[in-house]
């Protein structure tokens, strides 16, 4: 997909991460991820983020995440476009980015560099450099080490041609508007705060209507409708499912430092789509957390 066409894609609809599938010793399980593609793609998400942060792509080595992408675009083709992280240091990277496009991704989201502080002039080298290392198009992932301003991301603009997207996972409404006004539809907008239905209607005001889901992994069916009430302003049903589902959820996600990931994949389990245990650093939830998670989803009825 050339990054002209990606951006298009992604400006619209929902996007979601899956889990990545590992077996009781934390080995890659590639039929259980093949077996997830195949019951998520049909739901109709705009793409899928292979390797992402709730897909744990942070724990995955190199050879893994190429097995992934690889598995990802195999299942899906091109009925569901495939974006592949890429993360660590700069040429790391570049590696996985170059991967990626060898295995047929639609396009790369590139996740915040690993570990180091540095300025936003060194943020922005580091992007520069990705962009440069493909042809595809590029979504950067404003977050955590990664904060770009406006500044910046017009500096990026400029250089990086393949830079089509923009991923807010900080939630600093000020810089938010400043670079939705100050770039305009040269980039399309994503919103990517965990659980980011909370905040699904305060970003579409400001003119970001899509984001990613990642309750979309064993609730896609309200994960889409939603969505559709956010699109369509149908306020009395965003009310509803944040009163009923998405606050008592973050009240049980918010219990443990990074639960966002090990409480989506408690949920699969909960719905019978076990991705299996979560990689250290994560832990697993606890069985009163599972159990809780339990009530609210079967609150909402069937998926299927």
């Amino acid at each position: 997909m050339d990054p002209t066409t990606l951006k298009r894609t992604i400006g619209s609809g929902l996007l979601s991460f899956p889990l990545t599938d590992f077996d009781a010793d934390g080995e890659f399980d590639r039929a259980s991820y093949v077996r997830r593609l195949e019951w998520l793609a049909p739901y109709g998400a705009t793409a899928l983020f292979a390797g992402g942060g709730t897909g744990e792509g942070f724990s995955l080595t190199p050879a893994e995440h190429d097995e992934l992408v690889a598995t990802a675009v195999g299942v899906c083709g091109t009925a569901v476009p495939i974006i592949a992280s890429a993360a660590y240091s700069t040429r790391i990277a570049c590696g996985m980015a170059r991967t990626a496009e060898k295995n047929g991704a639609a396009g790369i989201l590139l996740l915040p560099h690993y570990l180091t502080e540095t300025s936003v002039a060194g943020v922005c080298r580091h992007i520069e450099t990705v962009c440069a290392s493909t042809g595809l198009g590029v979504i950067v992932y404003n977050r955590n080490v990664c904060r770009l301003n406006a500044d910046a991301v017009e500096r990026l603009v400029e250089r990086c041609p393949n830079l089509v997207g923009f991923k807010d996972g900080v939630g600093e409404i000020e810089t938010m508007v400043g670079v939705r006004r100050r770039i305009g539809e040269r980039l399309s907008y994503l919103g990517g705060l965990p659980t980011a239905e909370v905040y699904a209607e305060a970003y579409k005001a400001m003119g970001v209507g899509v984001y990613s889901s990642a309750v979309f992994n064993f609730i896609p069916r309200t994960a889409l409708d939603f969505y559709k009430a956010v699109s369509d302003d149908d306020c009395e049903t965003t009310a509803d499912l944040l009163t009923r589902f998405f606050l008592p959820y973050i009240a049980i996600r918010n219990r443990v430092p990074g639960y966002a990931v090990s409480i989506v994949k408690a949920g699969a389990d909960v719905v019978g789509r076990s991705a299996g245990p979560v990689r250290p650093p994560l832990v697993d939830c606890t069985e009163r957390d599972v159990e809780d998670l339990r009530a609210l989803v079967e609150a909402l009825g069937p998926q299927d």
